[in-house]
């Protein structure tokens, strides 16, 4: 076997030849970033090119041009703000979930529905995409998935649409330190940087900055958007979204222990949490009418979540809730949920769009990661 040049897509083939001890060999072929943090008045974005740590400062434009990678220029938010708890009926929305770093296939779905165009730039106007979490972790094109929906959103914004991510576990468990889940490349990402991962995304990052002011709950029109879903429990509560939204991000980069100390919070913030429930789909899944009594509290007409993977979108509970973790994190395939000219569809990779199927028919599925 010829031994090739270090290049991250030759990872494999290098460790087989034994050219380079594996850490050595992370170094050679890394690149990656930006990485921006702050710093009082300053500002400062960082990239790994080659293994190879570069800096730029970023001037009162805002302004990030690229020193290496595929990303396009980028411009920090000029006036950052939470994202809403709620948002009016759009005439179309999309939503996908668990992207976990496979930033190509997300922007190949996005460009095969016309959300973008064979530049990836927003296409879709007024139309709304939600991202319903988990963007972090496994995969290996993490920070372009997050700098993709960055820059997404502030286009969208100036075309009278929106781009909203939400918190899944997995940004909850990154920014905590929760690391068991994360890419191998970014173990030498961060040593080259000089930080542990989760410090990437630390308050004085932008990123970080960035997803401390997410939501984890969202309505929109009369669809509620949420990682994992609402427990049962939540009907005998007033779901409040800001509420909810509010006590996750103060608990942003806490540890499950810390969390739990509190047993007021354990519903909101534990395993059965809005992060975390697997109810739709697993044993002792949730009754037809503890969901519609969810619905009723919440005023919506449907739950969208993520978080439980499925080889397509689903409809469950005759179309009261709706799974949209299709796999995309497997770096293979992968759907959106598409809400257009009053229906609901499949969107493919091919361009296709097909109407959902049922899956009442489910029966216990095995617990996943």
């Amino acid at each position: 076997m010829t031994c090739p040049t270090p290049s991250l897509h030759r990872i494999a083939r290098l460790l087989l030849c034994g050219l380079v001890a594996a850490p050595a060999l992370w170094a050679q072929a890394l690149t990656d970033g930006p990485y921006v943090f702050h710093a009082g008045t300053h500002s400062e974005a960082r990239w790994i090119c080659a293994g190879e740590l570069k800096a730029a400062p970023i001037d009162a434009s805002g302004r990030i041009a690229a020193l290496c990678g595929d990303l396009p220029t980028l411009t920090l938010e000029k006036s950052p703000a939470l994202a809403p708890d709620s948002l009016p009926q759009a005439p179309r929305w999309a939503a996908l979930s668990d992207v976990h770093g496979q930033a190509d296939l997300m922007l190949r779905l996005l460009r095969a529905q016309g959300i973008v165009d064979e530049k990836d730039r927003w296409l879709w106007g007024n139309g709304v995409l939600v991202v319903v979490g988990d963007t972090l972790d496994r995969g290996p094109q993490q920070i372009e998935a997050l700098w993709t929906i960055y820059r997404l959103a502030q286009e969208a914004a100036s075309a009278g649409g929106r781009v909203e991510l939400l918190l899944g576990n997995h940004e909850v468990m990154v920014l905590a330190g929760d690391l068991r889940y994360l890419h191998e490349r970014y173990l030498a990402v961060a040593k080259l940087l000089g930080r542990s991962y989760d410090q990437l995304f630390a308050a004085d990052s932008e990123l970080g900055a960035w997803l401390r002011r997410r939501a984890t709950v969202l309505k929109l029109g009369d669809t509620l958007f949420v990682h994992a879903g609402l427990h049962p429990q939540f009907a005998d509560h007033s779901i409040d979204l800001a509420a909810i939204n509010t006590r996750f991000r103060a608990g942003l980069g806490d540890s499950r222990e810390t969390l739990s100390q509190d047993p007021q919070d354990d519903w909101l913030l534990g395993t059965d949490g809005p992060t975390w429930y697997r109810g739709y789909f697993v044993s002792e899944r949730a009754t037809l009418e503890q969901i519609e009594k969810l619905l009723a509290q919440a005023k919506v007409s449907r739950i969208v979540v993520g978080h439980t993977t499925m080889t397509q979108i689903v409809s469950l509970y005759q179309g009261r809730v709706i799974g949209v973790d299709a796999g995309i994190k497997n770096g293979q395939t992968g759907e959106l949920l598409i809400f257009d000219k009053a229906q609901l569809w499949r969107g493919l990779l091919d361009g296709d769009r097909l109407s959902l199927p049922s899956g009442d028919d489910l029966g216990p599925q095995p617990p996943a990661r």
